[in-house]
């Protein structure tokens, strides 16, 4: 009783200070001049949208890398994503095995053991599909990000380098 006490008080307090610290965000003074905007330079514009490319990786994995033309990231990625998720499906079998088996015999440790070992395998697995999919969306942004970029010259030289384009 004392400890949720305790964390309903910690849960109150935590959303008080966030709720404060917003305030104190957006209070924030947005009259920020840039005078790079109002000169004769053309601003960049970046070709691919960054969080587009997130956007279209959410809805399908690999997609955010297809509009980034990083063509040879898909199958890397459908691969990972293939295999955790055979593992997974094939450490749940297991798992629903010796749990029938545990059920029908509950004195045997052995059922209970491999019961226990094929649902932390699958519960591991859960986690590798999770993972895999957040670095797909991180891929995306990055590369997104890093579409544009090339170094065409050396400045202190002024002599042409080699144009190397690496996404990843």
């Amino acid at each position: 009783m004392n400890c949720s006490i305790s964390l309903i008080k910690i849960i109150i307090k935590t959303t008080i200070i966030t709720f404060l610290f917003s305030f104190s965000i957006l209070s924030q003074d947005q009259s920020i001049t840039d005078t790079s905007i109002t000169s004769d330079k053309p601003v960049f514009e970046m070709e691919k949208s960054p969080w587009g490319a997130v956007g279209r990786s959410t809805v399908l994995p690999g997609w955010g890398q297809f509009y980034n033309e990083d063509y040879w990231h898909i199958p890397i990625i459908w691969g990972f994503l293939g295999w955790f998720a055979y593992n997974w499906i094939q450490n749940n079998n297991e798992y629903q095995t010796f749990r029938d088996l545990f059920k029908e015999n509950p004195e045997n440790s052995l059922y209970k053991a491999q019961r226990d070992f094929y649902r932390d395998q699958r519960d591991n697995f859960t986690v590798y599909i999770f993972i895999t999919y957040l670095l797909n969306l991180v891929d995306a942004y990055v590369g997104a990000h890093l579409f544009d970029f090339s170094v065409e010259q050396n400045l202190h030289t002024k002599s042409p380098m080699l144009k190397f384009r690496y996404h990843f």
